[in-house]
């Protein structure tokens, strides 16, 4: 298939490929799969038989846990150079999750074969994909431990700081202007808020003087006076009280209900 994606490139620029030989990454170039999605496009449902794992080359995938009742929780938001399903592919187990775009994206996926045959010649690149599944299971573990002990408030203001990081934003700076990565229901699930209480809490936050919201764009005039409100350490996740008018309290009461 002719298309304009490196392939090559974009393999040897994963952390667990980047001291493979240009051979070696060229053989697993030649059975890769490239796949264009479009928005709401699906690229395996829960429960397919694994063939590999993916690499997001451009836009945006989310993987998600369907609902009886139509609707999706969703586990995570994957961009660019992010990588998936690697877990699957070594115990040969079904698919535990769909996975979808939220935008027009490309889609990278690599075969099975070439892979299995690389980790049983090179320790060190199987201890890499390891590595890099340890830290997603660390970042699962983060998201129970905040849906379990933190408000609704906490975890919106504290998935703003992440994006800041993200976005390349130190967070020392003064003030911050970010894009969220999806659409707001989608972001909602992530958080595990209902779109309704995600709308409301952005709505007093506002009305708190910490962000204005103009669709996607998220604009943070005090970034300081907003991370205070935050992620205060790993022993406490999102502990403060918000220290801004008695409607913003009021929010955060409401929201340790949703």
């Amino acid at each position: 298939m002719k298309h304009d994606i490196n392939l090559d490139q974009l393999i040897a620029q994963l952390p667990a490929f980047q001291d493979l030989s240009a051979c070696m990454i060229g053989t697993i170039a030649d059975s890769a799969l490239l796949r264009r999605l479009s928005p709401g496009e699906v690229l395996f449902h829960r429960g397919d038989p694994p063939r590999g794992f993916f690499l997001v080359a451009s836009g945006q995938v989310s993987l998600f846990f369907p609902a009886e009742n139509g609707s999706e929780k969703v586990l995570q938001i994957l961009g660019k150079g992010q990588t998936f399903g690697e877990a699957s592919m070594f115990d040969d187990q079904p698919y535990p999750v769909s996975a979808m775009a939220t935008a027009d994206s490309i889609v990278i996926c690599l075969d099975k074969t070439p892979i299995d045959r690389l980790l049983e010649s090179d320790l060190q690149t199987a201890r890499r994909m390891l590595a890099g599944m340890a830290r997603r299971l660390h970042t699962l573990v983060r998201d129970i431990e905040m849906y379990s002990l933190s408000s609704g408030t906490e975890r919106v203001i504290g998935y703003l700081m992440q994006l800041c990081a993200d976005q390349g934003i130190a967070l020392h700076e003064s003030s911050a202007e970010i894009e969220l990565p999806a659409m707001k229901q989608v972001i909602a699930s992530r958080l595990n808020l209902t779109p309704e209480s995600l709308s409301r809490i952005f709505h007093e936050l506002a009305q708190c003087g910490l962000l204005q919201v103009e669709g996607r764009c998220i604009r943070i005039p005090d970034l300081a006076h907003l991370r205070s409100h935050g992620p205060q350490g790993p022993e406490s996740i999102w502990r403060n009280a918000c220290a801004c008018p008695s409607n913003c309290r009021r929010s955060q009461n409401r929201s340790r209900r949703t």
